[in-house]
């Protein structure tokens, strides 16, 4: 049977109603279900929930006391880092009413983009054009782009396919896998789970990620040139991750500030696996992975160069709209 988060509430409920601690709930669902577990700040949510007793009757919002000139600037510090789950953890009086962000291919950004932050995408859009030559030069084959995403054991329909199947939409499951995905013009490079953390940070992101995937690309060359695309994430951006890079030799193609419509991986490889996985149920997250790595790898060539090829049409877009978001343009 698969969990999904109203059974969790439901054993968090039970285990306040039995006057255990917070601490001791944690331990009891760690001891479990592992990894699967909440984390600690949803069970201190929902003791919270029950301590001032849940009610089936609508409200309005959030508490007065959430939306604090003090908790507003936490979470627009933690909109900045790419790894967060906001549905899990942020406040979303705060991120749509206070900071005014909306979702855009799975990441939270801001509705209304400053001229200063529409001219840093285009002249970036403009800079790789010219680099790369609209894609025509042939260090364009030098680009690797890398990018995070949950890959969870089950994934409902959306509207169009459970319309064709007759299927009734079911919840996602609450077990669930960080990956990093690594592509180039050529393909699949790799896919890395993140194993036994919740944190994608410097350390992992340099002696085990990186490492595999550098191994990967100059194990038949070993002076091939490598150019890494990544975003602007800490575990990315991090003195570790610089140094290391550095020492490999490995050039970075830099990234503008909240634009993932111009990040491959997330506006084309993410979406268009993990639609085709939807619908299937994975016995536990290690095998929803493996399902994700094999469905990458059965994508036709043709379809694999659309990547990039819309990659840099994403670019020229981007320079036509003056650096507006064109996702439903």
């Amino acid at each position: 049977m698969e969990l999904n988060r109203e059974h969790f509430r439901a054993i968090i409920y039970y285990n306040f109603q039995r006057h255990l601690s917070q601490q001791e709930c944690l331990a009891e669902l760690l001891s479990v279900f592992g990894n699967e577990a909440p984390h600690q700040s949803t069970i201190s949510r929902w003791y919270g929930e029950v301590k001032r007793g849940l009610s089936d009757d609508p409200r309005v919002g959030a508490p007065k006391t959430a939306v604090t000139q003090e908790n507003v600037d936490a979470v627009s510090k933690l909109i900045e880092d790419r790894h967060v789950t906001y549905r899990e953890d942020l406040n979303s009086k705060i991120l749509h009413e206070e900071l005014g962000v909306r979702k855009l291919v799975s990441r939270s950004i801001p509705h209304l983009l400053t001229d200063e932050q529409k001219a840093v995408r285009v002249n970036w859009c403009q800079k790789t054009l010219d680099r790369f030559n609209y894609e025509n030069s042939k260090n364009v084959y030098s680009i690797v782009s890398g990018d995070e995403s949950w890959i969870f054991c089950y994934e409902p329909e959306n509207k169009r396919q459970s319309a064709k199947s007759q299927q009734v939409i079911r919840s996602r499951s609450v077990s669930k896998k960080m990956v990093t995905t690594f592509v180039s013009k050529a393909g699949h490079i790799a896919t890395i789970p993140l194993n036994e953390q919740r944190t994608v940070t410097a350390d992992w992101y340099t002696t085990i990620c990186l490492q595999k995937v550098i191994t990967e690309i100059r194990k038949i060359n070993p002076e091939k040139r490598i150019i890494l695309h990544q975003d602007n994430a800490s575990s990315h951006t991090a003195q570790k991750t610089r140094q290391y890079l550095t020492e490999e030799n490995v050039e970075l193609l830099d990234y503008p500030p909240y634009s993932p419509d111009l990040s491959p991986n997330v506006f084309f490889t993410f979406p268009k696996i993990k639609n085709r996985l939807r619908g299937q149920r994975f016995q536990s997250s290690e095998e929803a992975v493996d399902a994700f790595k094999n469905a990458i790898l059965d994508v036709p060539a043709n379809e694999r160069n659309k990547c990039f090829e819309n990659w840099f049409e994403h670019m020229q877009m981007c320079i036509n709209l003056r650096g507006e978001y064109f996702e439903k343009q």
